[in-house]
């Protein structure tokens, strides 16, 4: 059976979400060995986008504060850090198109985290589109 984007969204938050508790509680890990609990059959486009996140996240960072009115994404649970940075992350660094990366993002949020999050979700990516993403 094949396995949709979705679902591999949800296994590169998972990852995330994980490598983010592991640094919170000051626990050796290995991205790798991360992905790879996570993600059974090893894709590509998991592996890809974790350790593109991990590696912008200082970036990623930079823009969603930008954006998150007297908020920051530090102050956020590890899950929504995880959903926004992956989402941002798509929406600058990949080829994904636009709709679809909010989109997704939108589901993660509407599925994992409550109300609120996901209307500042949808509010931060739409900034971002419009002022961040250039229109080639």
């Amino acid at each position: 059976m094949k396995v949709t984007r979705s679902e591999l969204r949800e296994r590169i938050m998972t990852s995330l979400y994980q490598i983010y508790i592991y640094r919170k509680d000051k626990i050796k890990y290995n991205v790798e060995d991360v992905i790879k609990e996570n993600d059974k059959e090893g894709n590509a486009f998991v592996r890809d986008i974790v350790n593109g996140v991990l590696s912008e996240e200082e970036v990623l960072n930079k823009v969603l504060n930008k954006y998150m009115i007297d908020w920051t994404v530090e102050r956020l649970g590890n899950i929504d850090q995880a959903i926004f940075r992956l989402s941002a992350y798509e929406l600058l660094f990949t080829n994904t198109p636009h709709i679809v990366s909010i989109n997704e993002g939108i589901e993660l949020s509407k599925k994992f985290s409550d109300e609120k999050v996901t209307k500042m979700l949808n509010a931060v990516l739409d900034e971002i589109l419009d002022k961040e993403v250039s229109n080639e």
